[in-house]
């Protein structure tokens, strides 16, 4: 059985302690060392090569952000965030997780009664993930590259390609306004590496694009409100958390919230609207792609665009067939080489679900292209 070594950053003697203690249950795994503030931790990447890093990000010195930043651009490594669950904490994990990490757990706090069980079952299972995913250098979503990566050659003329085009489109409907009156509709699922992906994907979709558009990200409560600001910041289109009952508009993302369904409803007046439910999670998941999917399969009126990011498991694979059975214009999986998790995605190539392979750079030009009859 091979064993993986785990850096432990936290500013704090008793969380360092609690989170090595919780590590070294499972025998996988073996805490090579700890660091109390970012620079140390860069240095201990540097000097033990650990196969994952646990990150506080509040710590004197350096914070975590800037740890990781550093870590990520010259010794890719697998980090697992640990975030509060103060607004301001979601806020730095979500940048955390553009930047390049792989995923987060809500950091123990309070007394010691706290179910530590619970959050020793949610980090062995992020850190299996982790020492299993291959880094490559992240380019942080601040920076604009200067030439592409070596791990992106392949798809650079593609990209300069789908650029052009992209401008292309942005002035055919750059005019429209938000409408509840549409012929399309866009559905994307992603969990693991998903803020990331969808910082790529939902920043280039063109102002007046005219469809709305659902997420699904597997994310608790306060989280998905944090990663809804963020894109809106980013983004040329508007991107809300979606509220239960809200009509569906063109050029508008709707992110589902954290321990909710998301469906789409068409009312007596036929305004298509969300609603939101609390019903028993699918796949171990609410919201769920799956549950998002599977409510547009009967709606045949619009032209339907299924999208599966990059993820864990196979949440959304089989709601992603049955929009393809039913009449989808367009079904996307993301392309291997941009994953950071390939199981979603590859559950949709393996069923069939897919009618397109795509990496990240291409998803939102073939979604503009589509929706626009190019």
């Amino acid at each position: 059985m091979a064993i993986y070594n785990i850096l432990v950053v936290d500013d704090s003697v008793f969380m360092r302690k609690i989170v090595s203690d919780l590590i070294s249950e499972n025998s996988q795994y073996n805490v090579v060392g700890t660091a109390k503030n970012g620079q140390e931790a860069i240095e201990q990447v540097r000097l033990l090569r650990p196969d994952a890093v646990t990150m506080d990000v509040e710590m004197p010195v350096m914070n975590g952000l800037d740890a990781l930043h550093h870590i990520m651009k010259e010794h890719p490594t697998p980090v697992i965030m640990l975030s509060s669950l103060t607004q301001e904490g979601a806020a730095e994990t979500i940048q955390a997780l553009e930047w390049g990490a792989i995923d987060f757990i809500r950091k123990p706090s309070g007394s010691i009664s706290l179910d530590l069980y619970k959050v020793k079952q949610l980090l062995h299972e992020k850190l299996h993930m982790a020492v299993r995913t291959k880094m490559r250098a992240v380019q942080p979503t601040y920076e604009q590259p200067t030439a592409p990566a070596k791990s992106n050659v392949q798809f650079s003329q593609t990209t300069r390609s789908a650029t052009d085009t992209m401008k292309q489109m942005d002035s055919k409907i750059l005019a429209s306004q938000p409408t509840t009156h549409f012929d399309h509709v866009v559905a994307i699922g992603t969990s693991t590496g998903g803020p990331r992906a969808l910082h790529q994907v939902i920043s280039n979709v063109p102002a007046g694009f005219p469809a709305p558009i659902l997420i699904v990200q597997h994310m608790p409560p306060n989280f998905t409100k944090s990663l809804a600001q963020r894109l809106n910041d980013i983004s040329q289109i508007r991107v809300v958390e979606a509220e239960d009952g809200v009509v569906l508009q063109t050029a508008t993302a709707y992110v589902a919230p954290g321990g909710w369904h998301m469906v789409v409803y068409k009312d007596v007046n036929r305004t298509y609207k969300i609603r939101l439910t609390k019903d028993d999670p699918v796949s171990g998941h609410r919201p769920s792609v799956d549950v998002m999917f599977d409510s547009l399969v009967n709606i045949h009126d619009l032209k339907r665009h299924a999208v599966l990011m990059t993820g864990m498991g196979s949440d959304g694979a089989k709601g992603m067939l049955s929009l393809r059975q039913s009449g989808a214009i367009t079904t996307i999986a993301e392309a291997e080489e941009t994953c950071v998790v390939y199981g979603m995605p590859r559950a949709a190539v393996e069923n069939h679900a897919a009618m397109h392979v795509l990496p990240q750079q291409e998803i939102a030009v073939r979604l503009s292209r589509c929706v626009t009859n190019e």
